[in-house]
């Protein structure tokens, strides 16, 4: 198990929050408002009514001894700023800080976040993607050169397997796991098992190798 402390507790923060403590994890929850505080206190470990821009406060819920902060003040760059520099002098070593901009994801990475998170954008790439291929069902860009999709099986593989479609050699991409809708079972990849209609593919490559692939008839 993993502690984790979550910062704010809008949409963002309270689903964070919500997930991980769902997966079993430690969370410590902060936010100024008491009604937020109180939608997630029975679910995690610890909710706290606090401003998580000063360090004392940041020690009375725990932070100290977390692996991991989730920092989702809203538009309040400043505040976001703020914490994110008191749990680093604390030693919490991944911090994740929520942006709005570009702009705010330099300034945060600058300050020493493990990762600045752009869920707008994220989103917006993704119902891109899947706007543009009915067949893709999620998206996920990890980086500039390097994607994640779930993708229905084209018609012109069911039947036929991984090692006979040799997809890293033709597409230059990487089945990582494979979804059986029927058993809703997520599975490794079987080289020699025949595809199905019924499976999804999660695929992983390059946007642009991940675009051909999914204009697969």
């Amino acid at each position: 198990m993993k502690r984790f402390v979550i910062v704010g507790l809008g949409t963002f923060g309270r689903v964070t929050a919500l997930q991980l403590a769902n997966l079993g994890q430690d969370v410590l929850a902060i936010d100024q408002v008491e009604e937020l505080v109180d939608s997630v206190g029975p679910h995690v470990a610890r909710a706290l009514v606090g401003d998580a821009t000063h360090k004392g406060v940041l020690q009375e819920l725990g932070a100290p001894h977390a692996d991991a902060a989730v920092v989702s003040t809203g538009d309040n760059l400043g505040a976001s700023m703020l914490a994110l520099l008191a749990l680093r002098d604390l030693g919490v070593k991944d911090i994740f800080v929520k942006v709005q901009s570009e702009e705010q994801a330099r300034i945060v990475d600058a300050l020493g976040a493990a990762e600045a998170v752009f869920p707008e954008k994220e989103a917006a790439l993704g119902l891109a993607s899947r706007l543009v291929s009915g067949r893709l069902l999620r998206y996920q860009q990890l980086g500039p050169e390097f994607s994640l999709q779930e993708m229905a099986v084209p018609d012109s593989w069911s039947g036929k397997t991984l090692r006979e479609l040799k997809l890293p050699q033709t597409y230059q991409v990487q089945i990582v796991a494979v979804h059986d809708l029927l058993r809703d079972a997520l599975v490794l990849p079987d080289p020699d098992r025949p595809l199905t209609p019924s499976d999804t593919l999660l695929v992983a490559g390059a946007p642009r190798r991940l675009e051909a692939i999914a204009e697969t008839k």
